[in-house]
């Protein structure tokens, strides 16, 4: 009972030595109230499941099959499971560990020592015959049992662990979230690019059946005595820049097809289309609602808050790292020299030890940890800002972007149908004599060059639109 005092002096003195918490990090600004819109949403679009954002069938479809197997979302649910395994780990160390043990051994010691003397001694007196005799000159010794260790958690160091180690597997899920998100959003991505391919390849395939109706006229009229062959060179000439044009816009389908299948986790296979460039159905608006809630809805956002979370858990664990810790170390088993007196009730045996132990010289390691686990949870700190800004500019991006790339298409779509009346006029104006082919073939190349161009204002709004879902946290559901 005189220990006792003592203990407790010791547990006082080192509750007294506590190292003191981290200084807060540098303060960040607040998050604004609205996404620089001229009213403030009360809903986001992010909430909208991706079956519903995207109308098309085919595209649908895709993603559906790229969520299953996808290789990158498999990388991510193996990290959910090691996060699980950590989790358990670290709640298992807040329960006592039970082992069953069997040991046996012999020692020969010195007629001079403490143990040769006393068991000599021992078997001279009178009290002791038959089995309690101890062999010798090698004493043996057998214990069949259980042993046990627990550590107390008196300063809640196992249970911060343990709450660390849970933040951990929320954060993993998250992270499962943003790989789920990118995923639908590549898919999106490569889908609309194949669609842009496809009606670039229609779009040069129509011109340059018009340009080799051209070449043919203009031969015809070279034989006529009507052109020159500076003339008929200037025709082949274009009908070659666009046969080029044309292989380039093969090759991206290709790229387009190899990716997307790829997403899909499959080697190559043809990709279903559903409706042409063209006939793709956009939300006329795009809602983005109150930025504090919005950006919380993406998974970098909520990953890194989990983080944040976990590592000052670390921090808190460090510090109780500082302070003594209890251990328990009790066992009960069958102890005795010779094996055929093992299993009596006489050889029972139990006991149990309590040790204190707290770091007092040469606590570097400890000092290395708290200060690894203060600069972890500032880093965690600056990352969930960063992830907040980054949200914020990407929404602010994409709904002035959704906008000037709407307008930019309507304005393509309008120049393409005055460049193609020109065409027609130029052909006319060419036969009629009222014109020259280098008019013509102005003409047809602005109007080649204005559709392909009308097609990439197509997918660069429909791009702009899946980055803005994305932004927003949509895509995960």
């Amino acid at each position: 009972m005189r220990l006792l005092p003592a203990l407790l002096s010791v547990l006082l003195l080192a509750a007294g030595c506590r190292v003191a918490a981290p200084a807060d990090p540098t303060g960040a600004p607040a998050v604004p109230a609205t996404f620089a819109q001229p009213t403030a949403d009360t809903t986001s679009t992010g909430r909208q499941p991706w079956r519903q954002f995207f109308q098309d069938p085919a595209l649908t479809a895709l993603i559906d099959t790229a969520l299953r197997q996808n290789l990158d979302l498999q990388v991510a649910l193996q990290r959910v499971e090691s996060a699980r395994a950590n989790y358990l780990a670290r709640r298992g160390a807040l329960l006592p560990t039970v082992a069953a043990a069997a040991s046996a051994g012999a020692d020969r010691y010195g007629r001079y020592t403490l143990n040769g003397v006393g068991n000599f001694d021992t078997n001279l007196s009178p009290n002791i015959d038959g089995q309690q005799r101890i062999p010798g000159p090698v004493t043996p010794e057998f214990f069949v049992g259980l042993r046990s260790s627990w550590e107390i958690d008196i300063w809640g160091k196992l249970k911060l662990r343990r709450q660390a180690a849970y933040l951990r597997v929320l954060a993993s899920e998250q992270g499962r979230h943003l790989v789920t998100t990118n995923v639908v959003a590549e898919v999106a991505r490569l889908y609309y690019e194949l669609l842009t391919a496809d009606n670039q390849l229609a779009v040069l395939d129509r011109n340059i059946s018009l340009q080799r109706e051209a070449l043919k006229l203009m031969r015809i009229q070279k034989q006529a005595g009507r052109a020159n062959e500076l003339a008929v060179q200037q025709f082949a000439a274009q009908v070659a820049r666009t046969e080029s044009l044309l292989h380039e816009a093969r090759q991206r389908v290709t790229e387009a097809e190899t990716g997307l299948n790829q997403l899909l986790g499959r080697y190559q296979q043809p990709i279903t289309r559903g409706q042409p460039l063209p006939g793709q159905v956009l939300p006329e608006r795009l809602s983005a609602g109150v930025p504090a809630s919005a950006l919380l809805r993406r998974p970098d956002v909520r990953q890194a808050e989990l983080e944040l979370q976990a590592t000052r858990a670390d921090v808190a664990a460090a510090r109780a790292a500082f302070l003594p810790s209890l251990t328990l170390t009790p066992y009960v088993g069958f102890n005795s020299y010779r094996t055929g007196t093992l299993f009596d009730p006489s050889s029972l045996a139990y006991g149990a030890l309590a040790g204190l132990t707290g770091p007092l010289l040469n606590r570097a390691q400890f000092r290395a940890d708290f200060r690894l686990a203060t600069a972890g949870s500032y880093e965690a700190y600056y990352r969930y800002q960063q992830s907040l800004q980054t949200g914020f500019r990407e929404v602010v991006n994409g709904l002035q972007g959704l906008e000037n790339y709407r307008a930019a298409a309507a304005a393509r779509q309008q120049e393409v149908e005055l460049l193609t009346k020109a065409v027609t006029t130029s052909n006319k104006l060419f036969v009629a004599g009222y014109a020259t082919y280098l008019e013509v073939i102005t003409a047809q190349r602005s109007v080649l060059e204005a559709e392909l161009s009308l097609a990439e204002s197509r997918q660069r709004q429909l791009l702009q639109s899946v980055s803005l879902y994305r932004a927003l946290g949509g895509g995960w559901q």
